[in-house]
Order: C-alpha cells, then structure tokens, then sequence
C-alpha cells in the first residue's frame, strides 16, 4: 500500500476545505483530498449568497435572532453568535482575494439582497452564481500554493485511529490519518498526519430528487461515525421549496433570491397561496415554504407549482438572475414573461459530526467543518446563506486550533512514509484487499439500481411530511439494502461507486434513526402522529456502537 506523510490533511475542496487549506498553508504541508476534480464540490452550486451584517441599519443582534428563529428553538446561540460576528471579516477575506462581488450601480459597495427568514438586506451576492465566483477563485489559489498538495480522484474510504497517548483511559482516541481509494491506480493508499478535517459536505444525495451534485454522499459525516464520533440532528433535512422542475433540469436550483426580489408562488389558477400559509408569505423560512409547496401540490393533485418574477422588468432579471434566466431559458422557459415551474427537493444536512467552536470533534486531531459538522449552528433548520459563511468561520477556527496545537511537523515530508516510524492505526470497518477472482467484480449497473433503490425509499418515506410507519417501513428497506452492500464490501475491491453507496445506506440509516427519535414536529422534521411541538427543544445526539 503506497504511503504518503503530511502535517495536516484535507479531505473536501469546497469552500470549507479550501478556506482551511489556504489558512493552514503558511505553516504546514497540506494535503487536499477531493474524489473528483477540485472545483467539484457542492459549494460551487450556490446560488444566493453570503450573510453577513454590513448595512448600517442592520445588527448582529438581529442577524442572531433571524438564525434562532429560523432554527426553530434548536439553534445553540453560543455558535450563531460566533458565526455571525466573524461573518464580515469573513467577506473581507474573499474581496480580498479577488471574488467578484456584485456592488450597488458599478461603485465599490457591495450589493445586499435579502432572503427568506432574514429581517433585513444582508446577503452579498454575485450575480447569481456566487458559490462558482468564490469556487473559482479559491481553486486557482490554491493549485498556486506550493505547501499545499492536490489530490483529485481520491475518495475517502476510511479513517484511521490509534489509542490516546499512553494509552490513558480518560483521553479521547486519536485519528492518525486515512485510507483513500485512487480512481487512477485502482489502489487503496493510505495517508497520514496529526490533524484530519473533514469538509466532505452533506449528503442531499440520499434522496431521489435533490439541487446537490452526485459527490454529495455523506463520506465524512458517515467514516466519522465508523470511527467512534458522535453525530447529531440528522432528521432536519432540508428540502429547498424552490428546485426547477423539468426533466432535463438535473436538479437546478432556483435561487432564494428571486422570492427576496419579488416571486410569488403560485397555483396553475394563478393563485398566490403562500399568504394563505405564513403572514410572511414568500419570505417564510424554508421550512415553511416546502411544506406549503408540498401542502398544496397534495391537495390540488400538482406536479409543481410557478414561482413568478415576471413582473420585474427584464434588465432587473438580466442583472441578477443571468444564471438562473439562461438555464430557464434553455429549457424553452423565459423567466421575464412567464412563470417557472418548481418543486421541493432535498437540499442541506442541517446534521452532522458533533464539532464545537473549534471545529473539534470527538477523536483528537480530527475536525469538521462546514455541511460535514453538526456545531448547531443551524438548529432545525439552516437560514438562507448561513451556510457558506459557516464554512469560511469554522474552516479559520479550526485552522487557528491547529495552529495552536504547536504539533511538530511530520518528518520526512510528503513522499512515503516509512511504516516502521508510524504508529499501529486500527481503520474502522473492512476494506478488502485479496479478493478471489470470481468474486473481485461488480457489476456498476447492480450498483446503480440498489442507490436508485434507497434514493426513493427516501422520497418516499423520509421525506418533508412523515409518520410512524413510513420511517418504520424505510428502516426495514434500509437494513435489507445495508446488508448486502455490506455483503459486496467484503467480498469486492473497493471503489468510488462502492464506497459512495456504503456511505449513502449508512447516512440513510441515521437520518431515519434520528427521525423516529423525535416524538415531536419541529423545524425540517413533521410527523403527522406527532405534530405538536415540545415546549423546549432538545438535540438528537447518536453515540456510535465503539462508545
């Protein structure tokens, strides 16, 4: 198995794990692991924007209150005032680097929206197409950093751990570094270094109909907890309202923003039903309006329903929906004369791996960052454009932490590492390695229908309304699917399509366990045999088997 040696290494190249790499550059060799291409990560599907207090007639009071409201009395407000507070500094570091935000008539003030949920105007943008303008910029500084190594085609299949120091009962594990299956070479390689973050992002693509690109398969939240780590809220699934509905649409998001700018949702009568649901209409939070969308889809027997903009002038439309017009547009929809049909899909894991205000999760030396971490932050249910902000605070706390540590750096540098030198890891679950040779091959085609299987037992069963005996008859699905994936996990080389699906049968196992734990209706989670919601709210923190 080939080796390799670094002071810290990375696994995600969205906007958390390129921020923490880029932070982390100065003083330490970093590895970036991505299991596609660099840019590839879900951070460049973001549309809306940042949040962030920057207009004098905004607060940071009011932006935490916007977050803790939203979050439906599960927000911990410890963290959404640490997010919100380093927000601005946290935009100031991006225009720094050159991202091209938009500014009010071509001056050099920075143009604020507003979305659903928020009180005021806070979102800085560009365009509509903020996540690939902020993507964009990082990639290329990155690949420009000579401390900082890349490798794409690298998909995490495992962590590594080792007993605390000593072998002290009373001190966490330690996380040691990490195999990762090259596409490449086909091989298992193993990586190692004192500090992990995990920045894998969510796992949106557990659900059939989802605005997440195909990597977003719940790698890191699901190795953390083969690992010995806590997760926490993974019920609070959140469905975008607004996803595009056409067969060719793979997915596309209709931004918040255009509900921020004016849209008005509609029924194919041409009425507009959300005043009928929320006094805030349109600008309800996200929760709300999937379920509004959903409500109504149900009992009138629709398909979708129309988000309409039209009635903004057509250069309003050019300027701050180019994106969203020309995609509609391609698909014969024009947006400033006619209405865009769209659907609820799954969108944001509002769990995740429990991590504190340092990114701090429950093995030392590993992190987690961004959509990957539970730091609730997001309570049950995210706030538009609180989670790219988020990325960019917990990816600088967690870089200052490891700063801090004052570890040594690796010896030998990043070349092989000399297995004699390394400590004895134990990996968490079984990655085959001498496979016979009847038994070596799967077919990807079998692959592809167990996933397709699972992603619409989720739609069908854990979706934005549930029940008793919906999440009862997914978790049997879900167990039946567990088994044999397990089954080919050990009788089959691991590779992308494998390891994705493992992850996915086990991130949809703990989002339905989640799910029946909380005998209560609260934020993304609606059961219709518990629909009250409790006085206090109250986490749902799983403990792994290992604890």
């Amino acid at each position: 198995m080939d080796h390799h040696r670094f002071d810290v290494l990375v696994v995600g190249s969205g906007l958390a794990g390129l921020t923490a790499a880029l932070l982390l550059a100065p003083t330490h060799r970093v590895a970036v692991l991505t299991k596609g291409g660099l840019p590839d990560g879900a951070s460049g599907w973001a549309q809306g924007g940042i949040a962030a207090v920057l207009a004098e007639d905004d607060s940071f009071d009011a932006h935490v209150q916007d977050t803790l409201v939203a979050g439906a009395g599960l927000c911990a407000p410890d963290a959404a005032r640490f997010v919100v507070e380093r927000a601005p500094a946290a935009i100031d570091w991006l225009r720094g680097l050159g991202v091209p935000f938009s500014c009010e008539d071509g001056g050099t003030a920075l143009h604020l929206t507003r979305e659903g949920g928020h009180g005021a105007r806070r979102i800085v943008h560009a365009a509509d197409a903020t996540g690939a303008a902020v993507q964009a910029v990082l990639v290329a500084r990155v690949r420009a950093t000579p401390s900082i190594t890349v490798f794409e085609g690298h998909t995490l299949v495992d962590l590594r751990t080792a007993p605390a120091a000593g072998g002290a009962a009373d001190l966490p594990a330690r996380c040691t570094g990490l195999l990762a299956h090259d596409a490449a070479t086909g091989r298992t390689v193993a990586f190692e270094a004192p500090q992990v973050v995990l920045a894998t992002g969510g796992a949106g693509q557990v659900y059939r109909h989802t605005t997440n690109p195909s990597t977003a398969t719940g790698d890191g939240i699901a190795a953390a907890w083969r690992a010995g780590c806590r997760v926490a809220n993974l019920e609070f699934v959140q469905f975008h309202p607004t996803s595009l509905h056409h067969p060719q649409a793979d997915g596309f998001l209709i931004s918040e923003a255009v509900r921020g700018e004016g849209g008005r949702l509609l029924r194919p009568d041409g009425h507009r039903f959300m005043p009928d649901h929320d006094p805030r209409a349109e600008l309800a939070s996200r929760d709300i309006v999937a379920r509004a969308i959903e409500a109504e889809m149900q009992r009138h027997g629709l398909d979708c329903v129309w988000l309409d903009i039209s009635h903004q002038p057509p250069a309003f439309l050019q300027a701050h929906f180019p994106t969203i017009g020309a995609r509609c547009a391609a698909l014969g929809i024009d947006i400033a004369r006619q209405p865009i049909p769209v659907v609820p899909a799954a969108h944001y894991t509002c769990g995740g791996v429990v991590a504190d205000l340092h990114g701090r999760t429950d093995l030392a030396g590993l992190y987690a960052i961004g959509e990957t971490a539970c730091t609730g932050l997001h309570g049950a249910n995210r706030l538009a454009s609180n989670s790219l902000v988020e990325c960019m605070v917990f990816a600088r706390a967690a870089a200052d932490d490891i700063r801090a540590a004052a570890r040594p750096p690796a010896a030998g540098g990043h070349g092989p590492a000399d297995p004699a030198q390394a400590p004895a890891p134990s990996v968490q679950g079984v990655v085959p390695e001498a496979v016979p040779a009847d038994t070596g091959h799967l077919d990807p085609a079998h692959l592809a229908t167990v996933r397709d299987t699972l992603r619409r037992a989720m739609a069908e069963d854990v979706g934005i309304v549930r029940s008793d005996a919906r999440l009862q008859r997914a978790a049997d699905r879900i167990a039946a699917l567990g088994a044999e994936v397990e089954q080919h996990w050990r009788t089959a080389p691991p590779d992308r399509a494998l390891i994705e699906l493992r992850n996915l049968v086990q991130v949809a196992g703990l989002i339905v366990r989640s799910a029946r734990a909380r005998r209560e209706s609260r934020g993304l989670h609606y059961s219709r045999d518990w629909p009250a919601t409790d006085a206090t709210g109250v986490p749902t923190v799983l403990l792994p088997a290992a604890a």
